[in-house]
């Protein structure tokens, strides 16, 4: 009987387990993005050194000095969305940072 018991409770177990790993993928990552942009200030295109923009979500390094090396050339931003002008900056990344960006 108790065999039975825990047999049951294993088969159980296992056909909830994917339910439950697959909702805890899908808060994490969103939890963790807000509680990193809450930490970050917000940045100034047109002034932030390498080191300020790197810690933007998706930008590292390459990035950031991509965007400072686009500003000295073309002069300072009109917009958020001339990042996009930017190598390696796409709509999908102004977008994901929009909120902690600003002129």
């Amino acid at each position: 009987m108790y065999k039975k018991l825990l047999s049951v409770l294993m088969i159980s177990n296992l056909m909830f387990l994917p339910a439950v790993q697959a909702a805890i993928e899908k808060v994490e990552p969103e939890s963790v993005t807000q509680s990193t942009q809450d930490h970050i200030q917000v940045v100034n295109i047109n002034s932030a050194s390498v080191e300020q923009l790197s810690l933007l979500r998706g930008i590292g390094d390459s990035k950031a000095k991509a965007i400072v090396d686009y500003r000295k050339t073309h002069g300072k931003f009109d917009s958020i969305n001339q990042l996009s002008n930017v190598k390696g900056i796409g709509d999908k990344l102004i977008e994901q940072n929009k909120a902690v960006l600003s002129l």
